[in-house]
């Protein structure tokens, strides 16, 4: 099974004819699906099918953080926003936590059981109030509480057979620009973020994260590339020091930050030969395009092997979720979160 190394998204709720030409290319790889691709759960389980049936290998994504960034809804729990188990985190931490491992299962089975292979998630930024394209998405501001969070999280995901995948390495916690608009700059050195942000990433390495997406961040006294088309953030930390063998996924290669790589091929070869196993183009299909003809005769079979790892594991359907004695209880603990929030709100 060969795996190209581009990632792209759909324009609608049924794949078009391009598409289907565009998943067949040797360098596609991946799908990313976003809101517009989403009507109903039987929707969504018809898409990708025809997906695999234009490729069977195609691995599919979503981000199914919870709180604002969850492109299911309808049909879907809705999960909440990551510091919400932070603030509980802060009062209960064992409930926190097994809360937190609860919710990741949840999002996990949900999307299992409908064809997606994982969710970018969970975001290891930490939420000191700086950022504000991160905020709320962020679990908590204390690195160790990101971590054992995060970590519960994770197995919930590992435990529904979904890969995590822990973003935005190596922190995007502390710059106030937000990457999708700007070029956003921190300018702490390597120790500042080792006894910190660095620190959740370490962590989950350590028990098991399967893959991470750099930020496009430049750390300024630490090097002069955003991390995401850094050697020295990619190979050097993140493979030789942190010992990390998962994979590692770009962000958006279409976001304001990455035009310092020159072109849309720029930044494709770019993140690649800085240690990305997969690069993600989206909102952009004449990009797109482009950056699979870029890649189309490249190959790498360590980069594949990685990639391969991110398929989901396990058989789940929708009905089978419903016949799984932890899925009322996952759907309890998250109505539990969410009346304590309305109650809070009544008595505030």
């Amino acid at each position: 099974m060969s795996h190209g190394q581009v990632m792209f998204d759909l324009l609608g709720l049924t794949l078009s004819a391009e598409e289907r030409e565009m998943l067949r290319h040797p360098a596609a790889g991946g799908v990313i699906l976003f809101s517009r691709n989403y009507a109903s759960p039987e929707q969504l389980c018809r898409l990708i099918e025809q997906i695999h049936e234009a490729s069977a290998h195609t691995l599919i994504a979503v981000d199914q953080e919870g709180g604002r960034v969850q492109r299911f809804r309808e049909g879907f729990s809705g999960l909440p926003p990551m510091a919400r188990l932070g603030v509980l985190y802060d009062s209960t931490r064992a409930h926190a936590l097994h809360t937190a491992t609860s919710l990741g299962w949840l999002m996990a089975s949900e999307l299992r059981a409908v064809g997606v292979d994982f969710s970018f998630a969970p975001v290891l930024d930490l939420g000191v109030g700086i950022s504000e394209v991160i905020g709320d998405r962020a679990f908590h501001a204390q690195p160790m509480a990101v971590a054992r969070l995060a970590g519960a999280w994770m197995k919930g995901m590992h435990d529904a057979g979904m890969p995590a995948v822990g973003k935005h390495f190596p922190g995007h916690g502390r710059v106030a620009a937000d990457s999708h608009v700007d070029l956003p700059i921190d300018d702490r050195d390597l120790v500042d973020l080792e006894f910190s942000d660095l620190q959740p990433f370490q962590i989950l390495i350590g028990n098991g994260l399967d893959a991470i997406m750099p930020a496009h961040v430049i750390y300024a006294r630490v090097d002069d590339k955003p991390a995401g088309f850094s050697r020295f953030w990619l190979r050097d930390v993140l493979r030789r020091r942190m010992n990390f063998q998962g994979c590692i996924f770009s962000d958006d290669l279409s976001m304001a930050a990455a035009k310092t790589a020159g072109g849309f091929a720029e930044r494709a070869e770019a993140a690649l030969l800085a240690g990305c196993d997969m690069v993600l183009v989206c909102n952009n299909r004449d990009a797109a395009v482009e950056v699979l003809d870029a890649l189309k005769t490249r190959e790498d079979p360590v980069a594949q092997t990685r990639i391969a790892r991110m398929h989901g594991r396990g058989h789940v359907t929708r009905r089978s979720l419903q016949q799984d004695n932890r899925y009322p209880f996952a759907l309890a603990e998250l109505r539990a979160l969410q009346d304590l929030d309305a109650f809070k709100l009544e008595m505030g």
